[in-house]
């Protein structure tokens, strides 16, 4: 039976103790972290998702072209949505990912946030993303009829294989591509931004929540 708790891996981890990333590496994706957490799209809350962690981010670090699965990103730890504010030791490298096994390769002071197979997804169908931000959004999740969003098939839950491909079949559309975000059906208040670069995935997020504000009731 599947687990559909929030915060869960159900992927096939290859985890080793290592050393934290570069601070250098992490102090952008901490700064979007901290202005996602304050406007309530990532964080823990003992009224919402059982009071589990919800949201995380992550970055590319390496070159942009190489095999897909080994397209190395940095994203933060399991479980800590209760930090306002992370440290490097609360990040992790992904050196290898690889949906279509359902297994990931990490190193670093914690294991991998849980949505760590939807992020290489991500990463793997484009070689020119170099940043992925989840968050939870109740407008947005809302709205997304509304607003024309694309959406993932409700019956597809998160941090599976399934939704990891899920993920690359809209990416393909090159509207979805352009539009810079994704509601997850299945996933409730699920939604990811993506791009070339952090600024560009938050200010996305941040512009689609003022439009979800702006037509719900």
């Amino acid at each position: 039976m599947s687990d559909h708790r929030e915060g869960v891996i159900k992927f096939e981890l290859d985890y080793r103790q290592g050393p934290a990333p570069a601070r250098e590496l992490v102090t952008g994706l901490n700064a979007w972290r901290q202005i996602l957490c304050r406007l309530g799209l990532l964080g823990q809350d003992p009224d919402r998702y059982q009071g589990l962690g919800f949201g995380n981010v992550s970055c590319r670090v390496g070159a942009f072209a190489g095999e897909t699965r080994r397209r190395r990103f940095i994203i933060s730890g399991s479980q800590t949505g209760m930090l306002e504010q992370l440290t490097p030791e609360h990040f992790v490298l992904v050196d290898e990912c690889c949906p279509e096994t359902n297994h990931i390769s990490a190193s670093g002071p914690l294991r991998p946030s849980s949505e760590s197979l939807t992020h290489g997804a991500l990463y793997a169908a484009d070689n020119q993303l170099r940043a992925v931000l989840h968050a939870h959004s109740p407008e947005i999740w809302q709205a997304a009829v509304t607003l024309g969003l694309p959406v993932t098939d409700h019956r597809i839950a998160y941090g599976t294989p399934q939704m990891a491909a899920e993920m690359q079949r809209l990416y393909a559309d090159p509207a979805v591509r352009d539009g810079g975000l994704i509601v997850m059906g299945g996933h409730e208040d699920g939604v990811v931004s993506f791009g070339p670069g952090l600024d560009v995935a938050g200010q996305v997020m941040v512009r689609t929540l003022a439009r979800a504000l702006a037509v719900i009731r």
